[in-house]
Parts: C-alpha cells; structure tokens; sequence
C-alpha cells in the first residue's frame, strides 16, 4: 500500500484563504446530515448492469464545477439518489443542496476525506478537484497543490480502500511537440502549462497504481465541454461556452482566440455519457488507462457560422489573449479517440450543427433567438 504522508498546513492554509471559485475542494471536511448507508461493500464491478443491492457508492469531488453537478444527476438517476455523494468547499444553490447528499470535502485534507470514504462506504470516487489552464498559469503555487497534491491523497485513499476512482484529464495534457492533426493516445505530450503538466501526472500516476497496487484507475482526456448551465471556469476553451451567452445578451462577442484556431470540443451530454460508460466498462475490455474522447473540432469562425444562423445580427470581433492563445496552439487540433471506440464503445450523439442547436434550445427563450427561428 501507497505510504500516507500527513501534508503541510502551508498549503492548506494557501488554498483555504484562496477565495478559488472554480469547483475545487479545499476546505475541511463535515459529513454534516448525512448518514452512512449499509449496502454491499463486495458489489461486482466487471458488469454494465446493477442490481439493488450492489449499487456503486459515489463520491464526486469538486463538485459544483462544470461537471459534477450533471454527472451527480445522471448518476443518481441510474444509482439512486443517496447512493452519490457530492462535494465541495462551496456554498450550493438551493436546487442542487435539495437534489441529494451534499458534503464539504477538503482534498488536502487526507484523514477527513478519508473518513468520509470509510463512514460512507463509498466504493466509486470521481475526482474533479483542480484548477484549469489559464487560471493554474495566474496561480501556479495554487494549481500545484490542488492538481497534484491534493491527487496523491486522492490516489492513496483509492488503493487503501479498493475503489474504482475515474480522474480526468485533458487536451491540455499534450504539448507543441507533440502531432497535433490527430492526437493520438500514445505519444510525446510535454505541456507548458502548469495544468497540463498535473493531468500527465495524474495520468501516470495513475497508471502507476494500477501495475503497483492493483488500483482500478480509469482516466478519459476530455475535449473542451460545453454546456448551457454553468458558467466558464477559467478554461481556455470557455469562449465556446460564453458566446451563446454574449449572443443572446447583447448580440456581441468579442473572442480571445484567433478566428482559425481549430479546437476538439464536446457537448456535455457526451462528456457525461463517456465518462459513465468508461466506468461500467469490463476490466478485460481495457487494453489501457488513459484514453482520447472526441465529438468535432471547430474554430471560433465555424462555431459563429452556426450561432449566427440563429442570432444573424452576431457581431464577432476578436482580441487575441496571448497566453490563452499560447496555450490553445500548443494543444491537439482533433483527437485520435478510435481505442475507445475500439475497446469500449464509445460513440458520440452530437456534432457541430446538433451542439448549436441543443444550446439554443436550453438558453434560447430570449426574443432575438425567439425571432430569429
């Protein structure tokens, strides 16, 4: 078993007094008003279907980012509403506190979260706790101690307690030296940015636990996600996200990036459905850890095109952020993701024309988009 190391109160102290709004739990832990439940803790996890009484337990941290609180719902659908724990060291809204369990959890804090594996017999964790590209480059000192400190509790705790724990990386994980029309999986990566050298650590890291430990680590490099219910998180492909706001706002959106700078991104719905599938997957269907997923690939001159065929007054000007733009050439133009289609399945439901189209729909009750259909 992994060595437990007790952590510095420097950086706890760091990150608590940070004021990070990006989804990361850093704050000590209380599993105020929730009860442990009493369910199998010797559930087979080699099977795509579950019955009532072999439901995984899941703890999903950092939850109130871009994607937890989705994931929480799609798996409390399939699990049940008190077999998925959410937290974070944020305050939740209303609807999300009332949707199911939801604790503080502080990743930096190895005996509380501990604790909170064992009292609540979690057997799954999904581990979303990090800050990402351009916000880890304005604080590195911060990104170091969330990203890859905060990932060495998490991994430990997950070999100790033989959970299947699923960490996702990126596109930022790969470099300028690395092919970037398409990516493969298996390739040189060497990222620049603080961000992306974390999620090559977690990724071997990972792996690492698995030949070492036996630990059922399993890992899915996303694209950029999009989704119409939370707001960008400091990613540098968040201009996706906020344009159809912008549109729908003022009929403007000033863009950071260059015009053809060409991105692999996903819809949510997507990003939820891999990650899901990728953790019911068989163990023997897994030929590695770490995998490619992908849906399309645009520039932000293509994703206008399609926005303004419901917004046709759309003024598109740019202002090229250079470190953001930095970032975004250093990083895959489309991803190699045939092993998962391969191995596991994996098959996407929305392209480019779908995407704009569900996005609308979610956000669209504005009269200019009302208009324009």
């Amino acid at each position: 078993m992994p060595v437990i190391r007790n952590l510095g109160r420097a950086a706890s102290q760091l990150l608590q007094s940070s004021g990070c709004g990006c989804g990361v739990s850093l704050v000590p832990v209380r599993a105020i008003g929730v009860s442990p439940r009493q369910v199998a803790s010797d559930a087979s996890f080699h099977s795509v279907t579950f019955s009532e009484s072999d439901h995984p337990r899941v703890l999903i941290t950092g939850g109130l980012g871009q994607l937890g609180v989705g994931l929480a719902k799609l798996l409390r659908k399939r699990f049940g509403k008190n077999n998925v724990i959410l937290s974070d060291i944020r305050k939740p809204a209303d609807n999300v506190f009332y949707s199911g369990p939801f604790i503080f959890a502080d990743i930096l804090d190895y005996k509380n979260l501990r604790e909170i594996v064992v009292n609540n017999r979690i057997t799954w964790l999904f581990h979303y706790s990090a800050l990402l590209s351009a916000v880890g480059e304005a604080n590195v000192p911060l990104a170091r101690a969330v990203n890859i400190t905060g990932l060495h509790n998490v991994l430990d705790i997950a070999a100790e307690h033989n959970l299947r724990l699923f960490v996702p990386s990126t596109i930022g994980a790969f470099g300028p030296t690395s092919p970037r029309d398409p990516t493969p999986d298996l390739c040189i990566q060497r990222p620049r940015t603080i961000y992306g050298v974390s999620k090559v650590h977690a990724e071997l890291m990972g792996e690492y636990y698995h030949y070492r430990y036996g630990l059922d680590f399993r890992c899915l490099r996303y694209p950029g996600i999009i989704s119409a219910d939370s707001q960008p998180g400091g990613g540098t492909t968040d201009y996706a996200v906020k344009i159809f706001h912008d549109a729908i706002k003022t009929g403007k959106f000033k863009c950071y990036l260059r015009p053809d700078t060409r991105l692999p991104m996903m819809y949510i719905d997507d990003c939820l459905k891999a990650t899901l599938e990728i953790m019911e997957a068989p163990a023997e269907a897994l030929t590695m850890r770490t995998y490619n997923i992908s849906a399309m690939s645009f520039t932000p001159e293509e994703l206008a095109q399609e926005v303004q065929k419901y917004v046709p007054e759309l003024q598109m000007t740019y202002n090229v952020d250079q470190v953001r733009q930095a970032i975004a050439d250093s990083w895959p133009m489309n991803f190699d993701d045939s092993n998962a289609r391969r191995d596991w399945g994996w098959k996407h439901d929305y392209d480019l024309p779908e995407l704009v189209t569900t996005m609308f729909s979610y956000l669209g009750s504005d009269s200019r988009v009302a208009q324009a259909n």
